[in-house]
């Protein structure tokens, strides 16, 4: 079987990396024969939607379940999509999240397990930008703690202080989260029609 493990380096004994989306390098094992590939992540330095770019790319290339630290709401759409199972491992090197995986010792996530960077509850689904800005700061930690089943830690919700933004400038950011929103609704249909050709065999 074909995994892959978010890596801060390019072999087995590398330590394992706690983030996906914008990990250093992507490690592909074969869980039988313990052979892998180290493959740099092209999304890490994104400007925006690494989680969704990183996410294509591993499912691209074949990876049957992704073992990493922590998930977003953006890459576990797309792994949702996929079927492909995402583990969290807690820390260590890739040769042991791997022989943990192997062994049955990594929870799976039932989703995201952080919360989006870009500050947009993408929990809701990427369709609709019906609440895309609504309530910036407002219960976002917590939202994503629900997707999860309240299994794994979250991220603290924002203080008061980080969400308060002057009256002026909350117009021009409803209209960059839109803008980012239109943005994540291209990629994740690309990704979908890219998912459905490679299961048609095209």
């Amino acid at each position: 079987m074909k995994i892959v493990v978010t890596s801060n380096g390019a072999d087995l004994d590398a330590p394992a990396s706690p983030v996906f989306g914008r990990c250093p390098t992507y490690v592909f094992v074969d869980t039988e024969t313990m052979t892998f590939e180290a493959v740099e992540n092209p999304a890490m330095n994104a400007a925006g939607g690494a989680g969704i770019q990183a996410a294509q790319f591993v499912v691209e290339r074949g990876a049957q379940a992704v073992v990493t630290g922590n998930v977003g709401p953006n890459a576990s759409n797309v792994f949702q999509s996929a079927g492909v199972p995402v583990h969290l491992f807690g820390g260590g090197t890739v040769r042991q999240a791997v022989e943990a995986y192997k062994a049955g010792q990594l929870p799976a996530a039932g989703g995201a397990n952080v919360q989006a960077h870009a500050g947009m509850g993408m929990g809701q689904g990427m369709g609709m930008g019906r609440g895309m800005g609504r309530g910036m700061g407002r219960g976002m930690g917590m939202g994503m703690g629900r997707r999860a089943g309240g299994a794994f830690p979250q991220t603290p919700p924002p203080s008061p202080m980080a969400t308060a933004s002057p009256a002026p400038s909350r117009e021009g950011e409803i209209v960059s989260l839109k803008d980012m929103a239109g943005t994540l609704r291209k990629q994740l249909a690309e990704v979908m029609e890219r998912l459905d050709r490679l299961e048609k065999g095209e």
